[in-house]
């Protein structure tokens, strides 16, 4: 590899490593609003306009092209299915954090995008090129699993008398 390959490596994955560890504040956040506004789904669709708020203008100020819609249109269903999943993760988070604590909650949510992305992989999904499950992988997933259990404390219950915080709750912490 050269220096350029080396640096955008290391840069992509500096970035990513950025994205997951801004995760748990996003979680954080969408609570709070949700607590404020009354209820956890008003949380998640808060966030999800602020997303758009922040999306439309970076998209003017890059200078991005008008999307072809008629040719995504003829691509196959499943390109669609990105805003109710990205829907389904804000709204999971805003209502499991507060029960599972940021750790808890993403720990479990990479434990599932590893399961399912090794048989994404595996069976060649959404035009993917296969990759079959092996013993190293089967072992990485059960490594995560695992450190699901010890993020959670191992099975340890809380004291009597400590219930877990409502998302839904007006509350505040």
């Amino acid at each position: 590899m050269d220096n350029k390959m080396v640096w955008m490596t290391v840069a992509s994955l500096g970035i990513a490593l950025l994205a997951g560890a801004l995760l748990p504040f996003q979680a954080a956040a969408n609570v709070g609003v949700g607590r404020a506004l009354g209820h956890a789904f008003w949380g998640a669709a808060t966030s999800l306009i602020v997303s758009l708020a922040v999306m439309v203008p970076m998209l003017i100020l890059v200078k991005v092209p008008v999307p072809n819609f008629a040719h995504a249109l003829h691509g196959p269903w499943w390109l669609w299915i990105g805003g109710v999943l990205g829907a389904f993760y804000i709204i999971s988070a805003t209502m499991l954090t507060p029960r599972l604590g940021a750790g808890g909650f993403l720990v479990a949510v990479v434990a599932g995008q590893m399961v399912m992305a090794v048989l994404v992989d595996h069976f060649g999904l959404m035009g993917l090129e296969p990759k079959p499950v092996n013993l190293m992988r089967v072992l990485g997933v059960l490594l995560i699993l695992g450190g699901v259990f010890l993020i959670q404390g191992g099975g340890v219950k809380k004291p009597a008398g400590s219930p877990a915080p409502d998302a839904c709750s007006t509350a505040q912490p």
